[in-house]
């Protein structure tokens, strides 16, 4: 049992606890940055600090994995742009069922904040209290 506020996992100590896995959230960040705004990978790529991705290099092969997972889905659609000076590029753009997948994502991301603040609050009043 954790007793010691110098234990805790946010501290530069090696963590146990399993941590959650970004791979599966990078995906409705992508959905709703591309709802916003049709974008190219590498765009794509600046932009998740918007969603709480500040300060991490995603890494450009899981970007472009889940981009064409999507595409395969249905939930985005992409085209060739070739009007800029360079090598052509993909704009991805979110489709009517890429828009439901991003509704269905809100009502579960709400949920898991619930569950979380739940535990955070039984945390506190155990281990944060004086």
């Amino acid at each position: 049992m954790l007793n010691n506020k110098n234990n805790l996992c946010h501290q530069k100590q090696e963590c146990n606890c399993p941590g959650f896995k970004i791979h599966r959230f990078i995906q409705p960040c992508l959905l709703i940055l591309l709802h916003e705004d049709p974008s190219h990978g590498y765009e794509l790529m600046a932009r998740l600090s918007e969603c709480g991705f500040e300060g991490e290099n995603p890494d450009p092969a899981m970007v472009y994995r889940n981009l064409r997972k999507m595409e395969k889905e249905g939930l985005v659609a992409s085209q060739w742009e070739t009007a800029e000076a360079g090598p052509a590029k993909r704009l991805y753009s979110v489709t009517p069922k890429g828009e439901k997948s991003i509704h269905s994502w809100a009502v579960h991301i709400k949920k898991q904040i619930k569950r979380l603040t739940c535990f955070l609050e039984k945390y506190d009043s155990i281990f944060m209290s004086p």
